[in-house]
């Protein structure tokens, strides 16, 4: 295992800053990945060859990057026509990743926003972000959710949540009470379309696939409508198994989407641990903690939450993950506003882990 860093649409200072933490390998999200599109619309190889040695000239290795799925999921319910068009698009930015030089991407099963209820003052007065469900309102989720490459309380890159609903940043992601909802028939249905769109193109061009789980758990029945159906370890195990021989379909393994699924969130992540990796199907890992549990949490420093992250990184041992594990989700400050010290501190402290595991 080793440390990695998840960056948004980074600039050269940026770059420089994660080399000089000792990184070398990192996961990239650049959507709506325009930059990366050609004149027909879809991802141009050539262009994705030039980015990744822009990168390299850094002396980092591109270990992933994000696939851009818009409004597919959704599309399968309400718009058929559009849902197609987008299948297309995905096919051939697959092709043009695997052509470029990549090895791997990476999606997120999201159909709404990350969900989110409010913020609460944190260590030295930092703001953690918070899910409770009994707090849940429409407003609520405008103001407090993470929308695509949005994060709630803005900061470098990225836009105050609120301001990017409905913006190509929020790449396709919507308020739950502005669809008529999704059942968890509906999303199984838009999932086995989705896996049967992208795992095919995937495997003939050697490409990985790695999935992020629905973010967070919902209450049973779902919230304001809106069914995550892959919202618990054997939600993660029925989408493994809509391509259960495929080397292509993995699972980028948010630790702390996982552990906000259970009561007991650090048995949970564990459990987790073993029965997904033990498929050998997390291709990434993010490495967070959690303050709470299931419907009741806050995104916390990684050394102050629920999670027992030593016994996580030797889980992940024990199961013979090999890969990165990249920081994710660090609360928010004025002292720290693009949360550059914050990330820093992260990777320093997991990589004392993987020292002392």
């Amino acid at each position: 295992m080793y440390i990695g860093e998840q960056i948004i649409n980074p600039t050269s200072e940026r770059l420089r800053l994660s080399t000089q933490l000792g990184v070398a390998d990192v996961v990239l999200d650049t959507r709506p990945n325009t930059q990366l599109e050609g004149a027909d619309g879809n991802w141009d190889a050539g262009k994705v060859a030039a980015y990744r040695a822009w990168i390299e000239g850094f002396g980092l290795q591109v270990e992933c990057m994000s696939l851009d799925l818009g409004s597919f999921l959704l599309d399968t319910i309400y718009d058929r026509e559009r849902a197609c068009r987008r299948a297309a698009k995905l096919r051939a930015d697959i092709r043009a990743a695997a052509e470029g030089g990549l090895g791997m991407l990476k999606y997120n099963l999201q159909m709404v926003g990350i969900t989110r209820t409010g913020r609460r003052l944190g260590r030295g007065g930092v703001l953690e972000s918070v899910f409770r469900a009994a707090d849940y309102s429409p407003e609520a989720d405008r103001a407090y959710s993470y929308w695509g490459v949005g994060h709630p309380g803005g900061g470098a890159g990225a836009d105050i949540a609120v301001n990017a609903v409905g913006t190509a940043e929020a790449v396709g992601q919507v308020v739950a009470e502005d669809i008529p909802g999704v059942t968890a028939v509906q999303a199984w249905s838009a999932l086995e379309q989705l896996v049967e769109a992208i795992v095919p193109p995937a495997e003939q061009a050697g490409l990985r696939l790695a999935a992020h789980p629905q973010d967070p758990a919902f209450p049973k029945g779902g919230l304001n409508g809106v069914e995550h159906v892959v919202g618990s370890i054997e939600g993660m195990e029925r989408y493994l198994d809509l391509a259960p021989e495929s080397r292509a379909h993995g699972i980028n393994f948010c630790q702390g989407t996982v552990a906000e699924m259970s009561p007991d969130p650090s048995a949970y992540v564990g459990e987790a641990i073993r029965r997904i990796g033990g498929r050998d199907r997390i291709y990434m890992v993010h490495f967070r903690n959690i303050k709470g549990a299931y419907c009741d949490f806050s995104e916390c420093f990684p050394d102050e939450g629920d999670v027992d992250m030593a016994a996580a990184v030797r889980a992940y041992r024990q199961v013979g993950y090999c890969g990165i594990l990249c920081p994710d989700h660090v609360p928010a400050s004025d002292l720290d506003p693009a949360r550059e010290r914050f990330f820093a501190f992260s990777l320093g402290y997991t990589k004392g882990l993987l020292h002392a595991a």
